[in-house]
């Protein structure tokens, strides 16, 4: 008996003298209400704002992001299953502000906006980190926008031509070709020295099943990400989403490199806002919205930027969606979100049912941009472009109601229905600049003026496998992005050729 009880004397004696006391300081409070994927937490005075929280349950630990700051309590939004919290349970803070995977290990990926796998293919393979939220990049690091971002779309590219570093609002009805602008012009980035990612927001995830096969199928997987925070996803989530997509892209920036980013759509992420904020009891605004809607989409776009040589000269072109219900431009977040960028593609629900598609709006389409993001080829042939498609429009709703026309309003009609014919292009087929070039060249100069209206589109095809035999013209204005002498000879020679064999023209 007393063998044993020298034992446990001695035992104890050793782990007495093996232990060393550790202090370790954690800030905790407690749930004091959770509902709908939101918590109000009490006791984390120091906690940060987009800080990460603990929530310590009895089915393993759940993250949660801090995001009302007030005196007695936190309002924090739950990033996984909120069903998992009650009231009384644990929260730690961590002192770590909301941070996504970048890096070089993120393209090709299908990633959810904590940057977590959701494609099948295992963990994204990086050390480094961004936060979702940065300030914008100041007036001193920035240069103007003038180096083009071709979409390959030729109504876009001639008249409201993007450059990199400009912000370009997609604006539209629902099912009218938004989404389908947006990857165009992904797909045409191919062999351009730009990054890609595409921010799903609410979205299906068969839609985005879908982009991500024709994305592969075109080979344009290779250079572009895309963040899906799907319609079955809670709100905290989307609201999320387009600022991880941002942090993704700013390494690149910061590397000195291109990014194109597509939102797609901005009109769900500020209903996701709007739920967490209403749930959060913070004051509702006009259409319910809060207060701070518009600083929420101001503060994530004028992160994209064209940075000067000082700072790397990189840039985030941004190209977000919005829905419009019923062609109502004046609603509350697109008056907002069209203030904040740099011009707007206003698609048109009556020009897509008439077969006109991509469905752009001439005479409510903007680039504030303008013709410094064109090369000077495209600039000399588009110039007056989008002045003739807005007059066309005009003119052909007042032709209506008279048949005395002057022989001016016919001409400028008939070249009107010719343009638009031209602007009409198939999904998943950008064209390149130089193809573009030499269409609106063989328009402008009057080469056209003797295809019947519904020839265009045969003429067309026929004119660029002319082209593709003998590609000597399309190389040089490539090259040398402008119109000289000699390009100007080749194309009217190339043109002259090519009609000489068709047999359809009106003599």
């Amino acid at each position: 008996m007393s063998t044993t009880k020298d034992f446990i004397i001695d035992q104890l004696k050793s782990e007495i003298s093996g232990f060393k006391a550790e202090i370790s300081e954690k800030s905790v409070g407690k749930v004091l209400k959770v509902s709908d994927g939101i918590a109000l937490v009490s006791g984390l005075s120091e906690v940060m704002m987009s800080e990460i929280l603990q929530f310590k349950t009895e089915k393993g630990d759940v993250a949660g992001v801090a995001l009302n700051l007030e005196e007695n309590q936190v309002g924090s939004i739950i990033l996984g299953d909120f069903t998992a919290i009650k009231e009384g349970d644990e929260v730690h803070s961590t002192k770590r502000i909301l941070e996504v995977p970048v890096g070089e290990a993120v393209i090709g990926r299908v990633l959810n906006p904590l940057g977590e796998p959701l494609d099948g293919k295992g963990k994204v393979e990086t050390n480094k980190f961004y936060p979702v939220e940065k300030i914008a990049p100041g007036v001193i690091t920035r240069e103007s926008v003038k180096q083009p971002v071709q979409t390959g779309i030729k109504a876009i590219d001639a008249m409201v031509p993007i450059g990199r570093g400009q912000r370009e609002l997609i604006i539209g009805d629902r099912q009218i070709g938004k989404t389908a602008i947006a990857i165009d012009a992904i797909i045409n980035q191919k062999g351009q020295n730009m990054k890609c990612i595409y921010v799903g927001i609410g979205q299906k995830e068969s839609k985005v099943a879908n982009i991500v096969a024709k994305l592969e199928e075109a080979g344009a997987m290779d250079y572009t990400t895309i963040v899906l925070a799907g319609a079955s996803m809670p709100a905290s989530l989307l609201y999320i989403a387009p600022y991880a997509g941002c942090a993704m892209a700013e390494y690149f920036l910061d590397k000195g490199e291109d990014v194109l980013i597509v939102y797609d759509d901005l009109s769900k992420h500020a209903v996701s806002y709007r739920e967490i904020s209403l749930l959060l009891r913070r004051p509702p605004g006009r259409e319910a919205y809060p207060g701070d809607v518009f600083y929420l989409h101001s503060r994530l776009l004028e992160r994209a930027c064209k940075l000067n040589k000082d700072f790397g000269g990189g840039s985030i072109t941004a190209l977000p969606i919005i829905e419009t219900q019923a062609g109502d431009v004046s609603a509350y977040i697109p008056t907002n979100v069209i203030s904040i960028t740099d011009g707007q593609i206003y698609l048109e629900s009556d020009l897509f049912y008439q077969g006109q598609r991509p469905a752009v709006n001439a005479g409510l389409s903007v680039s504030r941009v303008g013709s410094s993001a064109q090369i000077k080829a495209m600039k000399k042939v588009a110039g007056k472009m989008r002045l003739e498609a807005a007059q066309y429009r005009e003119l052909a709703a007042f032709a209506q109601f008279g048949s005395d026309l002057d022989e001016d309003t016919k001409r400028k009609l008939e070249r009107g229905k010719r343009l638009y014919e031209i602007f009409k292009q198939g999904q998943y087929q950008p064209l390149s600049v130089a193809k573009q070039v030499l269409i609106y060249y063989t328009l402008v100069n009057g080469f056209m003026d003797n295809v019947p209206v519904e020839k265009v589109s045969e003429f067309e095809a026929g004119l660029y496998k002319q082209a593709d035999l003998n590609d000597t013209v399309l190389k040089m204005i490539i090259e040398k992005k402008e119109l000289d002498a000699e390009i100007e000879a080749g194309l009217k020679k190339l043109i002259e050729d090519y009609k000489a064999t068709v047999d359809y023209l009106i003599k």
